[in-house]
């Protein structure tokens, strides 16, 4: 029997959906899905060959979609684990471990890293591939930087590096740096192999449907549970994020425009929204009855209740993050990022996650409990 909630929430969308025009969302329907941009793009003289490591997880398919609706040629590797996503789309098997023999001999006009987080695995694939390819693309981080003071935060700010991180380079374990720290130390053997060949993708929490992670689906669930919502500080903090569809039209665009020596914060939307917008833009793309009370970030601090965590999406702005949702992004605007709207992003998220059978929906984690909600809400009102 299909549940109560998933029951009302397709209602709801079935009747939504046609107002707000918006995308199907889901990783089955993703390659049906149209981009941002028109077909071709105009941006690519030819149909360019696009190598992508991965290309089958959260922000893979999307971008799979996203260059075959430019008229790429794509072709996947990895371990072969979810074969047919993308019928006619050309996989190789193997294994970032060391695997790259049905690599051999081949030759991409752009090669796609996607996920990796190690060092050394962009060490070896990008040596085994570096005459075999014009451009190397890397999705790192926007925690590639060692520090988010600055307002606004630009590609210009430091990353970390092994003395930011009191680690000693030679003795640390490669395999096991702390997030940031491999990101950027990625980026700069990209760059050490690639010279100028290379683009690098910062991008903030990605969010929208398939979002595997729970961090912005908190959001849209428990507005659409309806009553007293506990939101932080007094709703003028910023957020930025960004869709993965507007992510993977990024991506492709920049393969399909021949971007080379290029660094890009993947954020948005290019002015930074307000907690309370985001808070009452997600409202209005459901019918729930729903209040929201703002409560003081340092009460908040008190009963561990913290940003990024149970509250996620949302940090605080406090020293050394000033500008981590303070990004200027008019280079990446002036290079072709676009931004759905919130509505979209919300609605996609909600369908995606009520559409998956309960016990395969992503875990909270760290996310508040409505139980946890509700005490700290009755302290909040009783202090």
């Amino acid at each position: 029997m299909m549940s109560t909630d998933r029951r009302d929430f397709l209602k709801l969308s079935a009747s939504a959906g046609a107002a707000l025009g918006l995308g199907l969302g889901t990783r089955a329907r993703a390659a049906a899905e149209s981009p941002a941009f028109p077909s071709g793009g105009g941006v690519a003289s030819r149909a360019k060959n696009v190598l992508i490591l991965g290309g089958t997880g959260f922000i893979g398919p999307y971008e799979v979609r996203s260059l075959l609706h430019m008229g790429m040629n794509v072709t996947l590797f990895n371990r072969g684990n979810r074969p047919g996503m993308f019928p006619g789309v050309e996989e190789l098997v193997g294994d970032r471990n060391g695997d790259f023999e049905s690599l051999r001999g081949r030759t991409w006009d752009v090669v796609v890293d996607n996920s990796t987080a190690r060092p050394d695995w962009v060490t070896s694939i990008g040596e085994f591939l570096r005459d075999s390819t014009e451009t190397f693309h890397y999705v790192s981080s926007r925690s590639a930087y060692a520090s988010h003071a600055a307002v606004p935060m630009t590609s210009a700010e430091s990353t970390w590096t092994f003395e930011g991180a009191e680690l000693d380079r030679a003795t640390a374990d490669i395999t096991r740096l702390p997030y940031g720290l491999a990101k950027a130390e990625s980026e700069r053997e990209l760059m050490r192999i690639f010279g100028d060949r290379y683009v690098i993708f910062r991008p903030g929490l990605i969010v929208g449907p398939d979002d595997p992670t729970y961090r912005f689906t908190y959001w849209p669930v428990r507005i659409r549970q309806g009553g007293e919502v506990l939101c932080p500080g007094d709703g003028t903090d910023t957020v930025q994020v960004i869709d993965v569809r507007d992510l993977g039209d990024f991506m492709a665009l920049s393969a399909a425009a021949g971007h080379q020596a290029q660094q890009f914060n993947l954020v948005g939307p290019l002015t930074p929204r307000p907690v309370a917008e985001m808070v009452y833009g997600i409202r209005a793309v459901t019918t729930a009855e729903t209040t929201f009370t703002w409560v003081d970030t340092g009460f908040l601090t008190e009963r561990g209740i913290r940003g990024y965590a149970e509250l996620p999406v949302w940090r605080p702005p406090v020293e050394g993050a000033q500008g981590f949702a303070k990004f200027d992004l008019r280079n990446e605007v002036a290079h072709g990022l676009t931004f759905r709207s919130l509505a979209d992003t919300t609605k996609a998220t909600l369908e995606s996650f009520f559409s998956q059978p309960v016990d395969e929906r992503p875990p909270r984690r760290a996310a508040l409990t409505r139980e946890r909600e509700a005490e700290v809400l009755a302290e909040w009102h009783s202090r």
